[in-house]
């Protein structure tokens, strides 16, 4: 009995214990589960940073040519697995390969045989020791296909490696599809290596990118390598901004830098200047040809602009600013004046420049401007000069009111400014039937106008009225039909 008791006393204590260890092993699980959590954002923010660097292969026919201790093939297998069993472990390099001209003799065609993802050296290995050139060059394909192997084209980090001997009118095709590539906009760095003979690349091809011909198996490895010191390589830029005495200006603008070639920005950023001479300092890839764009009114632009890696180059640009300034001259009126557009135009330039409204002080570049006010009727001022270091302030006078009673039946009819005896037209009035009760209320600026208006019915000319009046800053006028 006293044994039976005993078994029931252990039985219930694992029973109870159960309960309470299993509470405990879940909060332990818990636990791992928040520093796995934790483990992975940064490994997000890591996978982000990786620098994507796909190989773009010549296996064309013309690889079977003898260069250097071997084909050509053979002696690019040997330092292409060199630089991939170099870096294909680093975790912030991911790699894939296309290669072109080795499917058939037949087929010219292009394949990604190793597309980007983790752990993919072994695959890397096997696919370029399996290379058999076979087919003929067709570089155009293999680039504009390259495009989408990208997962990340907007990334900062892509690289694309072209290797070719420059044979069966490769290197014409690479030079015009490169471009076509940097065209489309994609952040790619392209890179080419050339090897073989001098001779298949005397048209060159740094047209296309980053071009170096090799002539030893030592420099096509050191080439190699090379790509990813100079895709890591960043220039930066100081840009100083003096007016006509040669001080600096205290402003905040927008500036662009676009890739000269296709146009495409590779930097858009504000541009903090202060009075002291300080601005920002600005990074950017050396390998590209820039066209910068600084959005003072006009722009300014400097073409084709080239920066050395890993220096600091400081350009000084004079801009001649001056502010303009449209003010209206009020008296008192029982009604409300509107904040009117203004719409500046460079001299005889139909093309709008910039909009502001009547108060406010912009700053333009020194130089002749055509003013335009959206009043009614519009209000222009042409051949209007804006001084270096000047504020330009113009004055227009204030709206007059028009009101027009309706009459008994509907009537329509225009207003037209007289200006010399000849009519321009304003604007058209609609005095509506019995639901319009208050009739036409309009601003217009100071002048002569004549109106003219019929009855909606109307069905000869003589019915149809005229009136000639003035109107004057901040005064009512009333017309009645």
């Amino acid at each position: 009995m006293r044994s039976f008791a005993f078994v029931l006393a252990v039985v219930l204590a694992v029973l109870l214990a159960a309960p309470v260890q299993a509470q405990k092993t879940g909060k332990v699980s818990a636990k791992q589960a928040k520093t796995k959590s934790e483990k992975a954002k940064p490994e997000k923010a890591r996978q982000a940073d990786k620098s994507h660097i796909l190989v773009v292969l010549d296996c064309s026919k013309s690889m079977w040519d003898t260069w250097q201790s071997d084909a050509k093939i053979k002696v690019t297998q040997t330092v292409l697995l060199r630089f991939v069993d170099s870096i294909g472990k680093r975790a912030d390099i991911d790699m894939a390969l296309r290669v072109f001209g080795h499917l058939n003799a037949e087929e010219h065609g292009s394949r990604l045989e190793v597309p980007f993802g983790p752990d993919n050296l072994y695959r890397m290995q096997g696919k370029i020791k399996a290379l058999v050139p076979n087919g003929g060059c067709n570089a155009a394909e293999a680039l504009l296909d390259a495009l989408a192997d990208f997962e990340q084209p907007e990334s900062d980090h892509n690289i694309m490696i072209v290797i070719t001997d420059g044979v069966d009118e490769c290197a014409g095709n690479i030079c015009q599809m490169t471009q076509q590539v940097v065209m489309s906009g994609a952040k790619v760095q392209t890179f080419i290596i050339g090897i073989g003979s001098k001779e298949n690349f005397q048209h060159g091809l740094s047209c296309a990118g980053h071009f170096r011909m090799v002539e030893s198996e030592e420099q096509y490895t050191a080439a190699l390598f090379d790509v990813l010191r100079l895709s890591s390589e960043r220039a930066k830029v100081v840009l100083k901004l003096t007016d006509s005495d040669d001080l600096a200006y205290e402003t905040t603008i927008p500036v662009v830098f676009y890739d000269s070639l296709s146009g495409a920005p590779r930097l858009a950023t504000l541009l903090q200047c202060q009075t002291n001479g300080a601005t920002d300092t600005l990074s950017i890839d050396p390998l590209g040809s820039y066209n910068i764009t600084l959005y003072t009114k006009p722009e300014t632009t400097l073409v084709g602009c080239r920066f050395a890696a890993n220096r600091t180059t400081t350009k000084r640009l004079r801009i001649d600013q001056g502010t303009l300034a449209v003010r209206m001259v009020t008296g008192k009126t029982t009604w409300n004046v509107p904040s009117y557009e203004v719409q500046v135009h460079c001299h005889e330039d139909v093309r709008v420049l910039a909009r502001q409204s009547v108060g406010d002080n912009v700053a333009y570049r020194s130089g002749f401007y055509d003013i335009e006010i959206l009043t009614t009727p519009p209000t222009k001022l042409l051949g209007v000069e804006v001084r270096s270091d000047a504020a330009t302030d113009l004055n227009i006078p204030a709206p007059g009111m028009l009101t027009i009673s309706k009459g008994k039946q509907p009537m329509e009819g225009s207003i037209f400014a007289v200006q010399n005896g000849h009519l321009t037209w304003v604007c058209d009035v609609d005095l509506g039937g019995a639901g319009d009760k208050q009739g036409e209320r309009l601003l217009l600026m100071p002048g002569d106008y004549q109106i003219i208006m019929s009855p909606r019915q109307a069905t000869d000319y003589k019915q149809v009225k005229s009136q000639s009046f003035k109107i004057k800053t901040s005064e009512l006028k009333h017309l009645s039909f």
